[in-house]
């Protein structure tokens, strides 16, 4: 614990956000009436500065509140941690163990809520002693009321605390049927603790005693010191917890973290404790040696528990030469430098179809957990291959599904897609076909007569399929379309194959469902080149479309944060040599690292 600076302290301005409209990083007011308090005129809010003027800490909070640092994952609700930063009780290490650890949090894609919260003071609290209580309890209990706005997931909201503030979040995790105020019945009860170097305990040669003066003040009744050592108060229902600390912590004896671990496991308490070799006390993210890893032993903690998902990779299924060798991997880390997988040799041998082909492949994850991959099999076969993965492996027996033998004189089904339907638990898969004759008024004798147009047809288990339909006809030859989910509607890339004139490029189009209508197509969003094969990916709110530039032998790439204005940005990517037509997804990354080690 370090000392209040007798150096420079001057005033702390906050502004707060009520009324349910939040913004990041803004904070936001715990109480619209603090309860249990007492009006101090003379008690204001400071900041501690250390010898270089930098704010270390704040001193005599009075209006708690919560600062707000949201994780950028759009499609999904979010695991929150209420931060408790420490100080002794006697002031906040709002930044080093406020912020720096918000961010941090925020880089594994956890929603995160600095608690300033107040420190026990007979000169502003009628009970001192339950005054941070108060305000834990209702910071969770804020979390659980707005997730909707802040898109959290009400069964994911953790605290952390660090030192003092290691006890608060403790004190939260066992102490959280305590009726500290009137509230409204909202759980106050963590589903997970981070306890990083806690205080845990007020029993003397174990607690820290400035913790413990502040908390209990000077001479406190056995009692209240029993109450608050919450190694005591540990029971079945104590939130998982994963506890932090050094052997040469000089301020808070790592006895307090062992205790509570062994009491949690006495329980039948999910638990880990990680005790480095050195570090002493208060390191943060850390200063030096192995207690620098604590940050990642805690994702994997919570990756392990299932608070937050595994962390994933960029996969890219494409086809080399005309698919004679079937399926080939990349991988990439950040969407931009793809690697080939397993020397760039083929995942899987194509046995279906006229030709036996593996072309365009295309893989995606479906609602069952499988990857699904379909695949171009020929160039004048009425059906398609289709095989299913657990592991991107070990693949089913191929499967050839005849979409288009309905219509005799169809000449090809090429280059299809899968997008599965989560609403409806639903894989629609849809290609390319051209049926002579169908659409005379765009037939033409370039391009070998082909005058194609997108059919689809949907499964649920890809044994029983829907009678094929067209889904798309753009009043041009199109081809190689995929679709995503944006917000509520349904964006598809196609390739306007029209050769006369000359059109070889990609549009985009829209749909309030996945089956269509779809929407008139958009003006071409790549350049002066022949593009193909589009498939795409938002990474970091930032839509990355990659096709073919089959005439110059290479790929290239467009990306766009609106769907409406395109950079292209072909000179940033890299791929494997001879990379043809494919698709992107993602993968957990402890399945990329089996597919690595092939």
């Amino acid at each position: 614990m370090k000392k209040t600076n007798k150096a420079l302290i001057i005033g702390f301005l906050f502004f707060g956000l009520v009324n349910n409209t939040f913004s990041q990083n803004e904070e936001v007011k715990l109480w619209e009436k603090v309860p249990s308090a007492i009006t101090n005129e003379t008690y204001k809010e400071v900041f501690r500065l250390n010898d270089s003027g930098e704010a270390t800490g704040i001193l005599k909070v009075t209006d708690p509140t919560l600062k707000v640092f949201l994780a950028k994952n759009d499609n999904q609700k979010n695991t929150a941690v209420v931060i408790c930063p420490g100080g002794g009780y006697g002031v906040l290490s709002h930044y080093k163990e406020g912020d720096k650890i918000a961010e941090w949090l925020n880089s594994i894609g956890i929603s995160a809520f600095v608690l300033k919260y107040r420190l026990p003071s007979d000169l502003i609290m009628e009970n001192k002693t339950i005054g941070p209580l108060q305000d834990a309890q209702q910071a969770i209990r804020m979390l659980r009321k707005n997730a909707k706005e802040w898109n959290l997931d009400t069964n994911k909201i953790g605290i952390i605390g660090f030192s003092a503030g290691g006890h608060l979040a403790s004190t939260a995790s066992t102490h959280y049927n305590d009726t500290v105020y009137a509230s409204d019945g909202t759980s106050a009860r963590p589903d997970f603790s981070m306890l990083i170097y806690p205080v845990i305990s007020m029993e003397d040669g174990i607690t820290h005693n400035g913790s413990k003066m502040n908390l209990l003040g000077k001479n406190p009744s056995e009692a209240l010191i029993v109450k608050y050592s919450n190694e005591k108060q540990v029971n079945e229902n104590t939130p998982p917890t994963i506890l932090i600390h050094a052997t040469d912590d000089g301020a808070v004896p790592v006895k307090n973290s062992i205790n509570y671990y062994l009491a949690l496991k006495e329980n039948k308490v999910p638990a880990e404790m990680h005790i480095y070799e050195n570090g002493g006390h208060g390191f943060g993210l850390g200063r030096f040696g192995t207690h620098l890893n604590w940050p990642k032993a805690c994702e994997n903690w919570l990756i392990a528990n299932n608070f937050i998902p595994e962390k994933e990779v960029y996969m890219f299924s494409y086809f080399k030469g005309n698919g004679e060798d079937g399926l080939h991997l990349a991988f990439s880390e950040d969407g931009y430098k793809w690697e080939s997988l397993k020397n760039d040799t083929s995942f899987l041998t194509p046995e279906v179809g006229k030709d036996k082909l593996m072309r365009d492949p295309c893989i995606i994850k479906g609602g069952d957990g499988l990857y699904h991959m379909v695949w171009t099999v020929s160039w004048t076969d009425k059906g398609i291959g289709y095989a299913s993965s657990k592991d991107l492996i070990n693949w089913s027996e191929q499967k050839f599904i005849p979409v288009m033998e309905y219509e005799k004189n169809t000449r090809n089904t090429w280059a299809p897609e899968i997008t599965y339907d989560e609403t409806n638990n639903e894989y629609m898969i849809y290609w390319a076909s051209t049926i002579p004759g169908k659409f005379p008024e765009t037939q033409s004798t370039e391009d070998n007569g082909y005058n194609h147009r997108m059919y689809y047809t949907a499964t649920k288990d890809f044994k029983s399929f829907s009678k094929t339909k067209l889904l798309y006809e753009p009043g041009f030859n199109v081809i190689d379309a995929t679709i995503q989910k944006h917000n509520n509607k349904f964006v598809m890339f196609l390739k306007d194959e029209t050769k006369n004139p000359v059109q070889k490029n990609l549009k985009v189009a829209y749909s309030d469902n996945l089956t269509g209508p779809y929407t008139k197509a958009s003006e071409p969003i790549t350049g002066n080149y022949w593009a193909e094969g589009p498939t795409a990916i938002n990474i970091e709110n930032q839509w990355i479309v990659y096709f073919d530039k089959y005439r110059d032998h290479k790929y290239g790439a467009i990306q766009s944060k609106d769907l409406k204005t395109w950079e292209d940005i072909s000179d940033r990517i890299q791929f494997p040599k001879g990379t043809r037509h494919g698709s992107v997804f993602k993968i957990p990354a402890s399945l990329f690292i089996k597919l690595k080690n092939l």
